[in-house]
């Protein structure tokens, strides 16, 4: 479905309802064009494809707006197995261009703090995601409630994923105290270790996967890795995720 259409559909069935545009559930239901044919390709919120059509959109609309994203959060969830992190927002936005990007996700929704409380109760009303629901309940009960807080970039925290060079590999790992991780790695590695980079993150064991996964086709053994410049000028660029 090309923009234009999209947007001529919006002024029909404007027209039909008395000059008023009609909400994103209602504009779907009415016309068969899903929220995945313009969310994140055209408009990152429905009251953008209404104004853009000439339009202004009414005050209920931004609800529904976050439902849509909320049920595309839902499904990601479902599909990882877990609560995303920013980097998995990122990949899925790149691979689907239905999907919201990563901005319009926190703008609306916050981050994981803000945003898996909204989710488990979006997935308490809508029928079908019940497996979302225990994943998300399961993220909010393993979410330690003494944690000492350090803050950088004004996110919590709680460990680092670093890259650490030794000879031509690479390895990378993760660790609540870098310099500490440093000095037990060189004793244990037959050619000196030097760690060249670190991640701060709130969440070190999804920092981890994520760059396994990543560069899942260099993967030597275990943690160990035949990475090019290019890839560890990727890793380098990210301060925190």
């Amino acid at each position: 479905m090309e923009k234009h259409q999209i947007i001529e559909e919006i002024r029909r069935t404007a027209k039909e309802n008395g000059n008023r545009p009609l909400g994103a559930r209602r504009f779907s239901a009415a016309t068969g064009i899903r929220a995945t044919e313009w969310l994140g390709k055209y408009w990152a919120r429905w009251g953008d494809a209404l104004r853009e059509a000439g339009l202004e959109p009414n005050t209920l609309q931004g609800a529904l707006e976050d439902k849509l994203i909320l049920e595309h959060y839902a499904q990601l969830v479902r599909e990882l197995g877990h609560i995303p992190v920013k980097a998995e927002f990122e990949m899925k936005s790149h691979r689907d261009p239905a999907f919201p990007n990563v901005h319009t996700i926190f703008r609306r929704l916050g981050r994981r703090e803000s945003a898996v409380p909204k989710l488990i109760a979006f997935c308490e009303q809508v029928p079908g995601f019940t497996d979302v629901l225990g994943v998300c309940r399961s993220w909010m009960s393993s979410q330690p409630s003494g944690r000492q807080e350090h803050v950088r970039d004004k996110r919590v925290v709680l460990g680092y994923v670093y890259l650490l060079r030794s000879g031509r590999h690479y390895k990378i790992g993760r660790t609540n105290a870098v310099g500490r991780r440093g000095r037990e790695l060189a004793l244990q590695l037959p050619m000196k270790g030097e760690i060249i980079h670190t991640i701060a993150t709130d969440d070190p064991a999804g920092i981890e996967a994520y760059w396994h996964r990543r560069f899942e086709a260099k993967r030597g053994n275990g943690e160990w890795f035949g990475l090019s410049g290019d890839d560890v000028a990727a890793f380098r660029r990210r301060k925190s995720m």
